[in-house]
């Protein structure tokens, strides 16, 4: 079967008490982890809350007992790699192991504007997030790290972590995103875990099928690296709750289709999720399976529905 965990949008509305009661109902229904962003704010205005990614899985630490937590992703355009593989590893430690550290370019504009932090070009992001790559497996899993000097970050001789990480390497390192040219290489090279985001399952198993390649040819295995995905829902008990479901999603010009064109209406964008009836998301989760989705990690946007949370745990995981 196909683990499924939840992931939350922390920059739209996200707050201690809607964290805290999210972490507990997901813990209780039997989700496999929980995913977080990590922004300070939206790509558009209004501004809403936004808690601190890091301080957020701090608490989900020492809150929770079972769950596996991370962050989808942190961008080291504004997370220093040094103090972010140092976060890192004690809250690995403090977790019993349940962290899974995600790392990535950054990609939004709006939040490096406002705060003053350089994104740079594409080239720029590769570049650096390679760097914060090769630094931060360095500290976590060497126990006398070699020095580096690159282009963004450095590490003089004697430069080492302590404690060292209680799991050997420390915690399990996320990459996410689809690119065959740049992000598999260094999945390939760094990570144990790849995030992919959004992929139909024929193009998850053409893109998971290169990365094995990639792995091969850095003397790697391919079950060395648990493959994920990123993916959002809409799923309803029974066809005509979806049918109202769908409808209050449409945009206008698509207000009077029938429901099968609101079905397919939701695939069109290029962005793979979830929809249907218990049964229709059971065929769903399937496909995935047999294309080699080990996890999804689904995007959910209502952080005060917990009613609904609990209704599609009772529908759609797993038994446990």
């Amino acid at each position: 079967m196909v683990a499924i965990s939840l992931m939350i949008e922390g920059q739209m509305g996200l707050t201690w008490p809607r964290w805290q009661q999210i972490a507990a109902e997901v813990e209780a229904a039997g989700f496999a982890g929980l995913f977080r962003s990590d922004h300070f704010t939206n790509p558009q205005p209004p501004a809403e809350d936004s808690l601190d990614a890091i301080i957020a899985l701090t608490y989900l630490a020492s809150h929770t007992q079972r769950i596996h937590f991370g962050q989808l992703v942190s961008p080291v355009s504004f997370r220093d790699p040094i103090m972010l593989a140092r976060q890192a590893a004690a809250i690995d430690d403090l977790s019993g192991g349940r962290l899974w550290l995600g790392v990535g370019t950054g990609w939004q504009e709006r939040e490096h504007h406002l705060f003053g932090y350089d994104l740079g070009d594409i080239p720029t992001r590769f570049a650096r997030l390679e760097e914060a790559l090769e630094v931060m497996t360095r500290l976590l899993r060497d126990t006398e790290p070699e020095p580096f000097a690159g282009r963004f970050y450095q590490l003089r001789e004697g430069a080492c972590l302590l404690p060292r990480p209680q799991r050997p390497g420390g915690p399990r390192l996320v990459v996410g995103g689809n690119g065959p040219k740049r992000t598999l290489p260094l999945v390939a090279r760094y990570a144990n875990v790849w995030n992919a985001i959004g992929l139909e399952p024929a193009t998850f198993r053409e893109r998971s099928a290169r990365l094995d390649e990639l792995l091969v040819a850095q003397g790697r295995q391919p079950a060395d690296v648990r493959r994920t995905m990123m993916s959002s829902q809409i799923v309803a008990p029974d066809r005509a709750t979806l049918e109202q479901k769908l409808r209050r999603q449409a945009p206008p010009e698509l207000a009077d289709r029938s429901f099968d064109e609101l079905l397919q209406a939701q695939h069109a964008d290029g962005w793979y999720k979830l929809v249907g009836t218990p049964e229709m998301v059971a065929e769903q989760l399937a496909a995935c399976r047999d294309a080699g989705v080990e996890e999804l990690m689904l995007q959910w946007f209502d952080l005060d529905d917990m009613a609904g949370l609990r209704a599609f745990a009772e529908q759609i995981l797993p038994p446990a």
